[in-house]
């Protein structure tokens, strides 16, 4: 065989194959995000995962991945549904007192023009459950109370390192240009409020979900790349043309022979419309099959279980994505009590107490920013459950029992949900 024909082999097995670029690498060896390699093969000792950067989660997660995606939204969305109360503490650390009118009830209300305080809290979530980090911005002027709140993408800032182990200041380029946001020292206070995910060997960033599920994000994806080039390609799998050698063959192509059989595929036999026409082969030419079926890589077990490993990252229960094969709840109602419980309103409380500690800084009172359980509706049951063991504690006061469940002393107005 000569020289030419191996490149001529590769060139129409990758005409054969409609998706080997779908599984590809640089000829040099240079790995590159999934679906944009250029070679004809890789083997599972090559595999190629998603780059760990915010627009990578992005790209590959919430925009490409359709269980992630949806996970992302069912959390931020129930987060951002919650009512948030506004209280003010006591300075000697008494009874605190809900704020029915004050200027942060505003500012939460409307944090800027473009958004109202369920678009604020709802891009906020998002950032924080795709890149473990979300940043937000107190704009006004310098040592008043925030005039406006801004969401900063976390791909645009950076955390300058000072001395000691301490930031120093957030950083913000955008188009070039750069602003640095100064960090106090001592207080820490800053116009830009760093809310994050536990990170256990980051000092300085939080630690993405989609980064604990990138490996089966990746799969799962792949599988619907694999299955896509499987239709595309008439439901058939991929082969190559083998140029046989005997008495009467020499075992190689001609020139006009290669180009001929390569214009003969394209033409006729590549794409969905083509499918399921048979392939004539001329003597010296055999068909063989090369890559394995579906159903010898247990395709549709392996899609389902890279989707239940994608929802246990982002705490969502799979039933309630329509993942089959998991019931782990007996319905659909303990499902979203467990999400609500274990994922939500962790993640609704954690966020809140952030920005209550830098809140309350700019205006030099102790305020607290609570949700509103009594107010959720997946929680009803739950709630009516607490108030009725407690209304049955007979060895408890009156005052304990409304205590008991978020509320003042009788004759004073309720300081809160249950």
């Amino acid at each position: 065989m000569s020289d030419a024909t191996p490149a001529k082999a590769r060139s129409l097995l990758a005409r054969v194959n409609p998706f080997a670029k779908a599984m590809a690498r640089k000829d040099s060896g240079d790995c590159l995000p999934p679906f944009a390699a250029r070679t004809y093969m890789v083997t599972p000792g090559q595999a190629v995962w998603m780059e760990r950067d915010y627009i990578r989660f992005s790209q590959e997660a919430y925009v490409r991945n359709v269980i992630a995606h949806r996970a992302i939204a069912m959390v931020a969305g129930a987060a951002s549904s919650v009512h948030v109360k506004t209280f003010a503490l006591s300075p000697r650390g008494g009874a605190r007192r809900e704020l029915r009118s004050h200027p942060l009830l505003t500012l939460l209300g409307q944090p800027n023009p473009a958004q109202n305080g369920h678009a604020f809290f709802n891009a906020l979530y998002h950032h924080r459950l795709i890149s473990g980090n979300a940043f937000v911005q107190a704009a006004g002027p310098k040592d008043q109370p925030p005039q406006e709140l801004y969401i900063l993408r976390p791909d645009r800032m950076s955390i300058i390192a000072g001395k000691g182990g301490i930031p120093a200041s957030y950083r913000y380029t955008l188009s070039g240009q750069i602003t640095d946001f100064r960090i106090d020292p001592l207080t820490w206070q800053s116009r830009i409020l760093h809310l994050k995910h536990f990170h256990p060997l980051n000092d300085w960033y939080g630690l993405s979900p989609v980064e604990a599920a990138a490996y089966s994000i990746d799969q799962h994806n792949m599988a619907g790349a694999w299955n896509q080039a499987l239709l595309q390609n008439g439901a058939r799998p991929s082969g190559a043309l083998v140029v046989t050698t005997d008495g009467a063959h020499s075992g190689k192509l001609s020139e006009e022979q290669y180009w001929r059989i390569k214009r003969q595929i394209d033409e006729q036999f590549s794409g969905p419309v083509n499918a399921g026409r048979p392939l004539l082969l001329e003597g010296g030419l055999d068909w063989k099959e090369l890559s394995l079926s579906p159903k010898d890589m247990d395709f549709l077990e392996t899609k389902q279980s890279a989707a239940r490993d994608i929802a246990l990252a982002f705490g969502v229960p799979p039933q309630m994505l329509g993942i089959p094969g998991d019931s782990t709840y007996a319905n659909l109602q303990e499902a979203r009590l467990a999400l609500w419980e274990q994922t939500v309103l962790p993640l609704v409380c954690d966020t809140l107490e952030g920005l209550s500690r830098w809140l309350e800084n700019f205006y030099g009172a102790a305020l607290e920013l609570k949700p509103d359980i009594g107010a959720i509706p997946a929680l009803a049951a739950r709630n009516q459950m607490i108030w009725d063991r407690v209304e049955k504690a007979s060895f408890l006061t009156d005052d304990e029992k409304r205590a008991a469940v978020g509320y003042g002393p009788k004759g004073s107005r309720p300081s809160g949900g249950a």
